[in-house]
């Protein structure tokens, strides 16, 4: 299979940016540097923010991810990702103006739950995603059902998102985050998926421990495939 160069739409946020490309270079089975992927990565910090866009009628994203997606291009990638689940609210939109082909994480982990065997997810994920019912149009062709918190719920965990992992704040109190966890559990979900990049960050950095499904590493291991090399 012919290898593709691999572009990371990044700065959506930069700490998952960065997750990203560590998880495709663990990922990628390797006996030298030589047998790595050339990943080109533009860490545009101006991207609006895609909740506000979706929610509050905010700058739309698209101009800057379309303009990221071209400098990509142009540097030499032949494949783009954004690690950024609510960005693909967009994505048709996007798809049209690039040329290069965008990796779909939220099809890939709507994928990956089904060959996991589970019929019920719960869903942590920015409130522009759960509006925006991103995961439900990729999981119903599989027949999974998409469990997401309440209003209260939610509410609590993009504090953890925006006011915990994006600001970097490592006190930050999550016994709500954990209750979110309980709550789908208690309603059925045999599994809670990362829907946002930055909550694999999170649950790293504050220890979190339950059954999850993590959309960046399934990106990132879906994206080595594609691009043609083999995973460990």
């Amino acid at each position: 299979m012919e290898k593709k160069s691999i572009g990371i739409i990044g700065g959506m946020g930069p700490m998952a940016t960065v997750e990203l490309f560590r998880l495709i270079v663990a990922n990628t089975k390797s006996s030298a540097d030589q047998d790595h992927i050339h990943i080109y990565i533009d860490n545009n910090t101006q991207i609006p923010d895609r909740t506000q866009a979706i929610l509050h009628g905010g700058k739309s994203p698209v101009p800057e991810i379309v303009a990221s997606a071209e400098k990509l291009e142009q540097a030499g990638a032949d494949l783009l990702l954004m690690p950024c689940n609510t960005s693909h609210y967009f994505i048709d939109e996007i798809q049209r103006q690039v040329s290069l082909k965008i990796h779909n994480m939220i099809e890939e982990t709507a994928a990956a739950v089904y060959k996991a065997g589970y019929k019920k997810a719960g869903l942590l994920a920015t409130t522009g995603t759960v509006k925006g019912r991103i995961y439900e149009k990729y999981s119903e062709k599989y027949g999974i059902e998409i469990l997401s918190p309440d209003f209260e719920e939610q509410e609590i965990l993009m504090r953890f998102i925006y006011e915990g992992v994006k600001a970097g704040n490592t006190g930050f109190d999550v016994r709500g985050i954990n209750k979110v966890v309980d709550s789908l559990t208690k309603r059925g979900a045999e599994t809670i998926i990362l829907g946002c990049t930055e909550l694999p960050v999170g649950k790293k950095m504050y220890g979190l421990d339950f059954e999850s499904i993590d959309a960046l590493e399934t990106l990132a291991r879906s994206a080595v495939v594609e691009a043609g090399y083999e995973l460990i």
